[in-house]
């Protein structure tokens, strides 16, 4: 028997590859002995629904088609597992998740020959992983037998005890399978990776596992056999074995790569660690790798963290660092950290310019913060909140890893990219982000008091939840978390619709009326003052046009 596997979640993968951020917490860095890991989604112009694959079991001898990006891309066939876990978005029902970012890396490995790209790779690997170390050892055996089509990616590899940061890149034209390093984050400390490669020298074993064919070293890192010789033969490194880094080696870093990239790791690290250590990091943000020329892989943070820690980090625009958006001309009047034109641009005399590349980003297709609790059963204890579109501008709905069905508004018949729809949670984040971009400093209140109602609420209404399942049946469980998930994103969806709403009526025309809880009340009309250094700029450029005599 032959079934064809392609995931909901695939098609994102042809614009979303190149712009995603991963942030990662050990269990003892959080709060409640949580495993934690974000994700956001980026890339222009797409739309990314929330998938749901079924548990199963499976006849010997079956088989499972897969095909690469686009419709030119031929179909391979894998052996499929005996069993299969279910998966709901990125993390499966034993609380294994797996999250992503692209960081291309040598030019060389581009097109490597073979079935899997890493999207279909992380997909396969939670259908048939029960831990963070299960994933890694699996994702290794797909790619030797049947190859990867993808460049360089970094996968933040969890469960409810580990968290993992595993490097991964083909082999060229030509070549099958792939070299890669994966390294345990210590428990106590936070990670994060943003689309640039970062591990450079790691724990080393003597030799490599017979059984498993590749490098152990035992709770602290896994690594392909030949990560080194294979550098070595493409002329990439001559040194001996202890110096060599693999980020060198097939991810040097440019400045490009240092400002979009390593910047939001550092912001990050800032939130959660001694600002003016940080702040020691500057020349390295600043390109100037001759005074220092890395970040740490994982710091250990002043205090741990929790799920709406993580929340707000992944809505980073830099705010109050040296690289803060909001506060120049270029915000605009309404001290905006977003921006329209491209990451790099020029000035009229031909000096080439680029803009800051933050965690928060208007082109996120989705996003989503990933919880995972040894210390619950398992239909409970892995929680995804998700939703569609930027981080900054929708509120995290909690989605339990055990669910049988995905709620309507995050389903993907009702998110057409090309069709606005009221059903669609893509189209009214949307509705509401776009009202709120260009007037962001006049606007930003109302949206995040929609957001902190709704997150305050299902905070609070997780005790109850946790309390409820448990005594009851693992089927009872799954029937009431898919219940309570659905009922909880359709508050998000009515709670938005209002906030819309209240948006046009309460922003009419560029003034702004009062409101309460939410509605337009009688009183006093008043107008949003400008950003400061938006006047200033607009002084400096008009001279005395503006100026009352």
């Amino acid at each position: 028997m032959k079934r064809l596997l392609l995931s909901a979640t695939l098609t994102l993968v042809s614009v979303a590859g190149f712009a995603c951020t991963n942030l990662i917490v050990g269990k003892l860095a959080s709060v409640d002995g949580s495993v934690m890991c974000t994700y956001n989604c980026d890339g222009f112009g797409f739309a990314s629904p929330l998938s749901w694959s079924a548990p199963g079991r499976h006849a010997p001898g079956e088989m499972v088609a897969i095909r690469g990006w686009g419709p030119e891309s031929p179909v391979y066939h894998v052996a499929q597992a005996d069993y299969t876990y279910g998966v709901v978005g990125l993390m499966n029902e034993r609380q294994v998740a797996i999250m992503e970012t692209t960081w291309d890396g040598r030019k060389e490995l581009a097109r490597s020959e073979g079935a899997f790209d890493y999207f279909t790779l992380m997909h396969m690997a939670l259908q048939r992983s029960a831990s963070a170390r299960e994933a890694i050892e699996v994702m290794h055996n797909l790619v030797q037998e049947y190859g990867y089509n993808a460049t360089g990616e970094s996968f933040a590899v969890c469960d409810p005890q580990e968290a993992w940061i595993m490097e991964l890149i083909g082999k060229g034209p030509g070549r099958k399978g792939a070299v890669w390093v994966a390294r345990r984050v210590p428990d106590d400390c936070i990670s994060a990776y943003a689309n640039a490669s970062r591990i450079r020298q790691f724990p080393q074993a003597k030799k490599a596992d017979k059984k498993k064919g590749f490098c152990i070293v035992e709770g602290e890192c896994m690594y392909a056999a030949d990560v080194i010789s294979f550098a070595r033969e493409m002329g990439w490194y001559e040194g001996p074995d202890k110096d060599f880094s693999f980020r060198e080696a097939y991810g040097p870093l440019d400045f490009s790569a240092i400002r979009y990239c390593e910047a939001r790791v550092w912001s990050f690290f800032r939130h959660h660690y001694d600002k003016d250590v940080m702040d020691s990091y500057l020349p390295f943000i600043n390109g100037h790798t001759e005074i220092c020329d890395e970040l740490p892989l994982w710091i250990k943070p002043d205090k741990p963290l929790s799920v709406r820690d993580l929340m707000a980090d992944m809505r980073d625009h830099y705010e109050g660092t040296a690289l803060d958006m909001t506060v120049d001309v270029s915000a605009g009047p309404w001290a905006s950290p977003y921006r329209n034109q491209p990451i790099s641009f020029q000035a009229s005399d031909g000096t080439a310019m680029f803009r800051e590349r933050p965690i928060g980003c208007q082109q996120s297709g989705m996003t989503m913060v990933c919880q995972m609790r040894s210390f619950l059963p398992d239909e409970v204890g892995g929680v995804t909140y998700f939703n569609m579109d930027d981080a900054t501008m929708v509120a995290y709905v909690p989605v339990y890893c055990s669910i049988d069905r995905v709620p309507e508004p995050f389903r993907r018949e009702n998110n057409n990219i090309r069709e606005f729809s009221t059903k669609s949670a893509f189209w009214m984040n949307n509705f509401v982000a776009n009202m709120v971009y260009p007037r962001w400093s006049a606007m930003i209140g109302d949206l995040r008091e929609a957001q902190s109602e709704l997150e305050d609420y299902y905070a609070e209404d997780q005790k109850e939840v946790e309390k409820q399942v448990a005594g009851f049946t693992h089927q009872e469980r799954v029937d009431y978390l898919t219940a309570k998930t659905e009922a909880y994103t359709d508050q998000m969806m009515e709670r938005w619709d209002k906030l819309a709403k209240l948006l046009i009526v309460k922003h009419n025309d560029q003034i702004m009326q009062p409101s309460e809880n939410g509605v337009v009340v009688a009183g006093r009309r008043s107008s949003p003052a400008y950003a400061p250094a938006f006047v200033d700029a607009v002084k400096e450029v008009t001279g005395e046009r503006y100026v009352k005599p």
